[in-house]
């Protein structure tokens, strides 16, 4: 067994044993490599792979991490993140980076179904659980009178609860797609991650009740602090 995969081993059954909890700062790869006896290059790459597989999360200048357990965000169900994080007992905040009327690109008109250059309401939000860095969302959104949402204070609202009882568009259904990637300079500095870590990437199309898409968002979540969760039936085939 090589090396680094037996002290990967060796630091799983530290955080198993207890010896280390969630939020727990782990040695630095110079003092593993001289508890151990091994190379520095061999204890980077152990803690890499952990990193990578959600173990461990790295912040910039102040060391590794052991990953605190993972919100899990169901996919059967169309809610927004205030309502899971709150359904999970912590407390969602929101600090919005940015809230302006932008003309749609070329995706985002295909998306939402309008011509390209219509102005469209543009949303930029930092997501926190616990005033922990989650998720960062970029929504856009059109329908009549969607300026006026910009008056709206958007850290302290609902998004979604706003659309329903103040505007009276009722969210129905979504369609979404889920992509793994790694932070770039932007994500990695607003989510106080390592630049390259593991992030969840989304986009998301929201619909009313009569099927008119009013919302295309694109997120990317911390890939150590965050799950998605579906459910799947095989459907049952029957011989003719």
């Amino acid at each position: 067994m090589p090396r680094y995969h037996q002290l990967k081993e060796i630091l799983r059954e530290r955080i198993r044993s207890g010896e280390w909890k969630s939020g727990d700062l782990i040695p630095s790869e110079r003092e593993l490599s001289e508890l151990y006896g091994i190379s520095r290059m061999t204890a980077r790459q152990a803690i890499t792979d952990l990193v990578n597989e959600g173990v461990f999360y790295r912040e910039q200048g102040k060391g590794t991490f052991v990953t605190s357990h993972k919100i899990t965000q169901q996919l059967m169900r169309l809610t927004g993140f205030t309502e899971d994080i709150s359904a999970r007992g912590q407390r969602p905040s929101t600090k919005v980076l940015s809230a302006e009327m932008l003309p749609a690109d070329e995706l985002t008109a295909e998306r939402l179904r309008i011509p390209v250059g219509q102005l469209v309401f543009c949303l930029q939000r930092l997501r926190l659980a616990d005033d922990e860095p989650l998720a960062i969302e970029r929504s856009q959104l059109n329908f009549k009178g969607c300026e006026k949402l910009l008056e709206e204070d958007l850290e302290q609202n609902s998004l979604y609860q706003l659309l329903e009882s103040s505007y009276g568009i009722p969210l129905m259904e979504a369609e979404q797609e889920l992509e793994a990637g790694l932070a770039g300079e932007e994500d990695s500095r607003l989510l106080k991650i390592a630049l390259d870590s593991a992030v969840l990437y989304t986009r998301r199309t929201t619909f009313t009740d009569r099927n008119q898409p009013v919302e295309y968002a694109r997120s990317v979540y911390c890939g150590n602090k965050y799950t998605f969760y579906t459910h799947l039936k095989r459907e049952q085939l029957f011989a003719s």
